[in-house]
């Protein structure tokens, strides 16, 4: 399962080994216990990668390999390619934009798009500090 915690300056991406199921439920005993609202909804949520990450293609060719639609890439422009899941978004209210969106496709496209989001993160924190 992909976890992407969105905040309100930044968001993570967690390659997490439990089912979506079990996440969920355990959210939502959790949103009853501590008294919390939870909304939970179908929705996309989109993230960047730069195109020159080693790796890239194969995941064109694992995207065409899906044919449950879970995943979409689309170029933006010559340095950045837009990645589009769908799945489900769990936040305080349906108007939240902080909240956490979570996701389920094989394993091994999981495992590789969490490889390249942390290659990406890398090499723009290597950026910056030059």
């Amino acid at each position: 399962m992909l976890k992407l915690t969105y905040t309100e300056s930044s968001f993570d991406l967690e390659c997490l080994t439990l089912s979506l199921e079990e996440w969920v439920a355990q959210r939502v005993i959790l949103a009853l216990r501590v008294g919390q609202s939870l909304c939970i909804e179908p929705s996309t949520a989109s993230f960047l990668l730069p195109v020159d990450l080693l790796g890239v293609e194969v995941l064109r060719a694992e995207v065409k390999r899906d044919d449950r639609g879970i995943i979409a890439l689309c170029a933006c422009d010559t340095e950045y390619m837009e990645v589009t899941l769908r799945g489900s978004w769990l936040s305080d209210s349906s108007k939240d934009a902080v909240g956490v969106f979570v996701t389920t496709m094989s394993d091994r496209a999981e495992f590789f798009l969490h490889k390249l989001w942390q290659e990406a993160q890398e090499s723009s924190a290597s950026v910056v500090s030059e």
